[in-house]
């Protein structure tokens, strides 16, 4: 039975086949079309760290109305076999506050990662891992970039956890690897800086 895809009419950015997981796709996200699915979703006690929990439907619309102007932010939406499974944003270090925290090399970019919600069944094992290969992939081999920057809260012990048992390291010794780093809607994060270098994510 085929799924008919979520938002067929949006241009195809990346698209992969995950092996025991199907196709994967990343399609820009249309920040009101898709605003009552990821208010749902950064709303939700699950995403605390995301830094979005208690905004209406209205403003989250807004900041991704406002990402879709610059040219420095982006956001998409991975959806796995039509259904959406993860929104990813990415950027450029140095027009963000992450780039005053390390040196930041030329074909640096920067990644965040918000998974929807499990489904009934739960979450199936090993879906988080290739979600992540899916967005480094598309950095990588699409944008052809060559080293990825995250900066998870330091309080978020399974993000923390995933992308060093994904490959990435904490920053050269120069660089404390936990910085100070709130905004706006977490004004209190404290950042644990992790990289992943093309090199190293193409030949793994």
């Amino acid at each position: 039975m085929t799924t008919e895809p979520y938002a067929p009419d949006r241009t195809t950015v990346h698209e992969r086949r995950v092996d025991g997981f199907g196709t994967v796709r990343i399609v820009p996200l249309d920040a009101w079309a898709d605003a009552d699915m990821i208010h749902a979703w950064v709303d939700a006690e699950r995403a605390a760290f995301w830094g979005m929990k208690g905004l209406s439907r209205q403003e989250v619309g807004e900041i991704y109305a406002h990402m879709d102007t610059l040219d420095t932010h982006h956001a998409f939406l991975i959806v796995k076999d039509g259904e959406p499974a993860a929104l990813l944003q990415t950027y450029e270090p140095e027009a963000d506050r992450v780039g005053e925290c390390y040196p930041v090399e030329p074909g640096d970019i920067g990644v965040h990662l918000l998974l929807a919600p499990a489904g009934p069944g739960g979450a199936q094992p090993g879906w988080t891992s290739a979600l992540l290969v899916t967005a480094v992939s598309y950095v990588f081999e699409k944008l052809g970039r060559q080293r990825v920057v995250v900066d998870p809260d330091e309080r978020n012990t399974k993000a923390v956890s995933r992308f060093l048992r994904q490959g990435f390291a904490e920053g050269p010794l120069v660089v404390l690897p936990e910085v100070d780093l709130p905004d706006v809607y977490l004004p209190e994060k404290r950042a644990r800086l992790a990289f992943l270098d093309r090199a190293a994510a193409l030949t793994a």
